[in-house]
């Protein structure tokens, strides 16, 4: 069904003394869009990071669509890598395959990270490590190039066409997302927050404590009958169909159950590759074990079909799909619930869909004017966010 680390040695430097002056040039724009070189900046762009110092700020970090403060690792990384950018005195540059770092800096810098990372002698630590790193320089890299909202390229921005939709009070989605889909320009989750807004559709980063913890706590509050995981984890007696999951919880006294504010229901959306979203199921099950001494944490599988980014993004297989999609095929299959009927479900998948249509026809509309094919072949491994 769906499927659906950089410390660098300290130095007598004080970061916020250093000015981390950015060159942006588009390179070869591919999957994530974030193929750049730091070169030539709009006056726009450079008066804002002279304004910031280069830093990283709380303001900038939530306009990505995060919930969480400013990572404390995410931010002590973007530090060393300012500290390192003096240092070597070679400027940061992000390009080719992946929108790596580049040139002499990427080439020190790659020595620095590796050997940080071997030095750490907790996996946990090394984990969360490649984690923060992996979103710090994807925030340093897409700086002035993407839209901050949509997460395309400034001249491709879809977000005036998206139109924003109330999500019903008692759901409440968690795009549990693997940091190298961060910042995605095909990532189809972060369509989710555009329309039903943050606080409805909520960011967790695989790996970054803030983001997990806020994440957990609310899970806490919830009780673990009201956390649910769409994945299709065929091995689990846990894994239910929409009806069999909420037949209980909508059986007895439906008026008043349905009424309650506390019984919020907490939907995980797996937003990453297939062979990712399998670690990613395997620290949420831990997690669990942790909290409530059961590792099965209830997973739900959707009678879903395919969606409409096939057509740039084909599936393995036509039983996986999309983040949005996912989102859309819970909704659906939640508005035909009797007991649900009434909450308008239906219509606040079609406003996903809807604006999954318009993410489509962005990304399509960039291909072809960059006269790049608009299919795809399908491959074995995808990736499926």
């Amino acid at each position: 069904m769906l499927c659906f680390a950089g410390a660098s040695s300290a130095l007598d430097f004080s970061p916020s003394l250093l000015l981390f002056s950015f060159r942006i040039r588009r390179r070869q724009v591919g999957g994530i869009g974030r193929r750049l070189v730091m070169n030539s900046v709009s006056s726009q762009v450079r008066s804002r990071e002279s304004d910031e110092g280069g830093v990283i700020t709380e303001e900038e970090w939530r306009r990505w669509g995060a919930v969480s403060p400013l990572p404390a690792a995410v931010k002590q990384i973007v530090d060393d890598l300012k500290v390192l950018e003096l240092k070597v005195d070679a400027q940061i540059e992000f390009g080719g395959n992946g929108g790596k770092l580049q040139g002499a800096f990427g080439a020190y810098e790659d020595k620095k990270h590796r050997a940080t990372y071997e030095a750490l002698d907790d996996p946990e630590k090394k984990f969360r490590f490649f984690s923060a790193r992996q979103v710090a320089c994807r925030l340093l890299g897409s700086r002035g190039y993407l839209c901050q909202k949509c997460w395309l390229a400034m001249e491709d921005c879809m977000c005036s066409n998206v139109k924003p939709c109330g999500l019903w009070k008692r759901i409440r989605f968690w795009l549990y997302m693997h940091p190298r889909d961060f910042l995605r320009q095909n990532n189809t989750g972060k369509l989710l927050w555009q329309v039903f807004g943050v606080r409805s559709a909520s960011l967790c980063i695989f790996g970054i404590a803030e983001d997990e913890e806020i994440m957990w706590n609310e899970f806490k509050l919830a009780g673990k009958s009201h956390v649910c995981c769409l994945y299709p984890n065929q091995n689990s007696e846990l894994t239910l169909t929409v009806e069999n999951a909420f037949r209980n919880l909508t059986s007895e006294n439906p008026g008043s159950s349905m009424a309650d504010e506390d019984k919020t229901l907490h939907f995980i959306l797996l937003d990453g590759t297939w062979n990712n979203s399998a670690a990613m199921l395997k620290r949420l099950k831990d997690h669990a074990k942790t909290v409530w001494g059961d590792e099965d944490l209830p997973c739900i599988s959707l009678a879903t079909g395919a969606s409409a980014m096939h057509k740039l993004r084909p599936q393995p297989s036509w039983d996986r799909t999309c983040t949005a999609a996912a989102a859309i095929g819970l909704l659906s299959e939640l508005s035909l619930l009797p007991q649900l009927s009434s909450y308008g479900l239906d219509k606040q998948a079609d406003s996903v869909e809807e604006s999954l249509v318009v993410l489509l026809d962005s990304l399509t509309g960039r291909r072809l004017r960059m006269g790049r094919s608009i299919t795809r072949k399908v491959r074995n491994t995808i990736n499926i966010c």
